[in-house]
């Protein structure tokens, strides 16, 4: 395939990016809402691992299926629902059911990313997976930036419950888009193409897959970290106001997402492996920082750094789960256990850091996502080790990848 498909690849980044939007909006303001509710800090862990731990049992179904059924009825099916979820926001009263809608909610998002995903690596072209992925990425990364920032306006101009209704809004938008502008399931070429997948056991135990799962598991546990208590420790020790923590939270996701497009060009002609590697270290001293922070300068200068090194992490990790992807003709399978690390990394992440807050002091929250990063960048040069290298565009063939390239 030498060029993309651009009518599939603007309705999917659009969607998703709608949809996303509506995420950032709420998401930040989660944490502050339950503390008020007087929620301790392993229920607000809770808020973002029920969702995770929903997610993380059917994300490697869905993403199996849809390597069988096609994607485009995962991703109707599934903004449809995650629109009414997000409704049902409004009506939530305490903790408790904050808790039960996220789990619902994160059941309706296993369905979407990992079919999204594979289908923007089945119109991706050889040669362009990391600028393709880091290109497509933007439509989160863009989303989880303005989000917050509405989010934050939203709630300090009107109310919570105003902004549980833009998040369903802009999941409808993205449903009808899906609806409408993506081709019949029976043109897709992955229902067209006639192999059958690789195996899932062996898809499973693949040292590679498993490098980028860990990775991926350890960057998303750094997230939920921030995410979980970045809002709180803003509010109780920096007393800022809810725009005000919307800017913070936003500042990591943009610089993020603003380095995708130019990393993921750059991943498509050196050294991968080591892109995800150096991304890794960085994002290591970043949640570290988070600890140290004296002031409110101090804490933007962290989440830039955070932002920093997940844009250089993350559109290698990804162009590499494409041409793993490829060569085992399970696009959605690699999709959905990635998606499944990143549940898992937000459930261990922001649980994790709860039991510290919990123990010890807020700021102790933070010193965990960054140790199990350090831990999951070693694995990670352990497990996708080869001694044979073989240049960057024949590292797509069948067998193990190359991560050297």
């Amino acid at each position: 395939m030498n060029k993309i498909d651009k009518k599939i690849f603007g309705t999917l980044f659009f969607s998703i990016f709608g949809t996303v939007t509506g995420v950032g909006i709420v998401v930040p303001l989660l944490p502050v809402y339950a503390h008020d509710l007087g929620a301790s800090g392993i229920y607000i862990g809770l808020i973002f691992g029920s969702f995770s731990l929903s997610r993380t049992f059917l994300l490697p179904y869905f993403g199996r299926y849809s390597d069988k059924k096609g994607r485009k009825p995962f991703i109707v099916t599934g903004l449809c629902a995650y629109t009414l979820i997000s409704l049902a926001f409004i009506l939530a009263t305490n903790v408790e059911s904050l808790i039960g809608i996220r789990f619902v909610q994160g059941i309706t998002s296993a369905m979407i990313m990992p079919a999204v995903q594979a289908y923007v690596g089945d119109i991706t072209p050889q040669g362009r997976e990391g600028f393709t992925m880091g290109l497509f990425n933007m439509s989160m990364f863009l989303g989880l930036s303005i989000g917050p920032l509405i989010g934050g306006e939203i709630r300090d101009r009107f109310s919570l419950d105003t902004s549980f209704a833009c998040m369903g809004g802009l999941a409808f938008a993205g449903f009808l888009l899906s609806l409408f502008l993506l081709p019949p399931t029976k043109s897709e070429s992955v229902v067209n193409r006639g192999t059958t997948p690789i195996n899932r056991k062996r898809l499973v135990y693949d040292s590679d897959m498993a490098g980028l799962f860990l990775f991926r598991l350890a960057y998303a546990a750094c997230i939920g970290v921030i995410w979980s208590f970045l809002p709180v420790l803003g509010d109780t020790e920096f007393s800022l106001s809810s725009a005000s923590i919307g800017i913070l939270v936003t500042l990591g996701i943009f610089s993020s997402g603003l380095l995708h497009v130019p990393m993921g060009f750059i991943s498509d002609r050196i050294n991968r492996k080591m892109m995800v590697v150096t991304g890794g270290v960085i994002i290591s001293y970043a949640i570290f920082s988070f600890q140290w922070a004296n002031s409110f300068n101090d804490l933007i200068a962290a989440s830039v750094l955070f932002g920093v090194g997940g844009g250089i992490s993350m559109p290698a990790l990804m162009a590499l789960s494409v041409l793993k992807g490829n060569s085992t003709r399970a696009m959605g399978s690699v999709m959905g256990l990635l998606a499944m690390a990143h549940s898992l990394g937000m459930l261990t992440g922001s649980l994790l850091a709860g039991v510290m807050m919990d123990l010890f002091h807020l700021r102790q929250a933070f010193p965990s996502g960054g140790t199990i990063m350090i831990i999951c960048v070693g694995l990670f040069i352990v497990l996708t080790y080869h001694k044979k290298a073989v240049p960057v565009r024949t590292d797509s063939r069948t067998g193990p990848l190359n991560l050297e390239g």
